[in-house]
């Protein structure tokens, strides 16, 4: 089945340098009705499934934040009508790599873009968003080239412009090396300069690089997110490694923008070693559990005493 419905040269000029919307066919597999996504949810491994809620009381620089729910025991159809239903957001992670049918679509989908492009994605990851109509997406960016493919309801993204105001390297630096959490510092004047895209099932976007971005849902959506790497995104990777270990160690105040094309080079370098001898560190801080799945509550959620996720 062909995967990309309607790309034209133009698409090709603007794919990972520009904000765009293209056609896609992932509906018509049938590995996103209600039926499918039950059975996957039933068998999915646990410790790649994410079953989390907004928080409560946000704080106004990071909003939304996720709150992460146990779910164990609870039924394929308990986590979806709980996503239909209340303040759910379900991340099935590396479904498109995991399920056998569901990664020959996810090889249809990258090969149809290597044939359009010319460019053949490297450690393409796919996972499967279940989410509930009021879910909201906190402002972040990604660290690899990423396409948002949208199945189900509707949704309404914000994409930023890719300058220090709105993604310092401070903060890519310090998110890059797990010093901070995934999510950026965000303010409400920041959406008078996004564009805004409301998606509509069968259409996927994708963005320059590294943009950030966040959602706002508008209905129950099912979207597949894919992550794939570069050269450019392993470059500028390591710099930002690097140039998080110029800034903390040395003082300096880096920019990865001003960097010509040697500097950039002897900083992938750097970064690399880095990494290699553990510069960059696994996160320390643990992801606690603090409501579980209850079709007995409304809106499905019922606070628990906090504990270290386990499952």
């Amino acid at each position: 089945m062909k995967m990309l419905t309607d790309w034209s040269d133009s698409h090709t000029e603007s794919f990972q340098n520009e904000i765009m919307t293209f056609g896609h066919n992932l509906e018509n597999t049938g590995l996103f009705s209600d039926e499918a996504l039950i059975s996957l949810l039933e068998r999915h491994p646990s410790e790649h499934l994410d079953v989390c809620s907004m928080s409560d009381t946000p704080d106004p620089k990071y909003p939304n934040q996720f709150l992460t729910g146990d779910f164990r025991g609870v039924p394929g159809e308990v986590l979806l009508s709980a996503a239909k239903a209340g303040r759910i957001w379900i991340n099935v992670r590396k479904a498109m790599n995991i399920h056998p049918e569901y990664r020959k679509v996810l090889d249809q989908m990258y090969g149809g873009l290597a044939r359009e492009t010319g460019q053949k994605a490297h450690n393409a990851n796919g996972g499967i968003l279940i989410s509930s109509p009021i879910s909201q997406t906190p402002y972040h960016f990604d660290k690899t080239e990423t396409i948002l493919w949208h199945v189900r309801g509707e949704k309404r993204l914000y994409v930023y412009p890719l300058t220090q105001e709105f993604i310092a390297d401070k903060d890519y630096e310090a998110i890059i090396t797990n010093d901070l959490v995934d999510d950026l510092p965000y303010d409400k004047s920041y959406d008078a300069s996004a564009k805004i895209v409301d998606l509509q099932p069968g259409q996927a976007i994708t963005w320059p690089l590294n943009s950030p971005h966040r959602v706002d849902n508008s209905s129950f959506c099912v979207s597949v997110t894919t992550e794939y790497s570069t050269r450019e995104s392993g470059i500028k990777n390591a710099n930002m490694i690097a140039n998080a270990a110029l800034r903390r160690k040395l003082g300096r105040s880096p920019s990865y923008l001003s960097d010509g094309p040697l500097k950039r080079l002897a900083k992938t370098g750097l970064g690399v070693a880095l990494r290699k001898f553990g510069f960059v560190t696994k996160s320390d801080t643990p992801d606690m559990v603090t409501f579980k799945i209850d079709p007995a509550v409304k809106g499905f959620i019922a606070r628990t005493e906090p504990f270290i996720r386990n499952f």
